[in-house]
């Protein structure tokens, strides 16, 4: 988990502690993150949990994610896949810092022919105040389907430096 002793400055953990601590909260929070980043919005996102160092965002799987064959994109999951490790670093990264995506890896491990549920979770521990330039944070992202079945893998590297 993040060192989270420097994270109570996140604008966007407070924001997702002021809605209601429901599904309504959940889904005006994730009309916001779409709203910030309209290209999430593909994948219709729900984001269940969020907290320092953890993420998890739920995709229905509707005609606009079906690939040939008709199962859930591979790059729609890794839309998916994007849209938790955002969370998840708004989340956790302190105001006195900033973040941007550096690169992915992703397996495809399974077909996808549900809807997905992505978790989101720091690969290693970060403490924020030892970030004096520029460091790479990878965020770990397992997408389940609905039995639960780990059906793609990613890794997201991102740079995050001092403001």
């Amino acid at each position: 988990m993040a060192d989270t002793s420097s994270n109570t400055n996140s604008a966007t953990l407070a924001l997702r502690r002021r809605l209601p601590d429901n599904r309504l909260g959940d889904v005006l929070f994730s009309l916001g993150l779409m709203a910030k980043a309209p290209y999430f919005a593909t994948v219709l996102p729900l984001v269940e949990e969020i907290e320092p160092g953890y993420a998890r965002v739920a995709a229905p799987k509707w005609f606009g994610v079906h690939n040939h064959i008709g199962t859930f994109h591979a790059i729609a999951a890794c839309n998916l896949a994007e849209a938790a490790m955002g969370a998840l670093m708004e989340a956790t990264t302190p105001n006195t810092h900033r973040w941007i995506p550096k690169g992915m890896s992703t397996q495809y491990l399974a077909k996808a022919t549900t809807g997905l549920t992505a978790h989101a979770e720091l690969a290693a521990p970060v403490d924020f105040a030892e970030i004096t330039e520029g460091r790479d944070v990878v965020v770990s992202i397992r997408i389940l389907d609905k039995a639960g079945k780990e059906v793609v893998h990613c890794d997201i590297t991102t740079w995050v430096t001092p403001k």
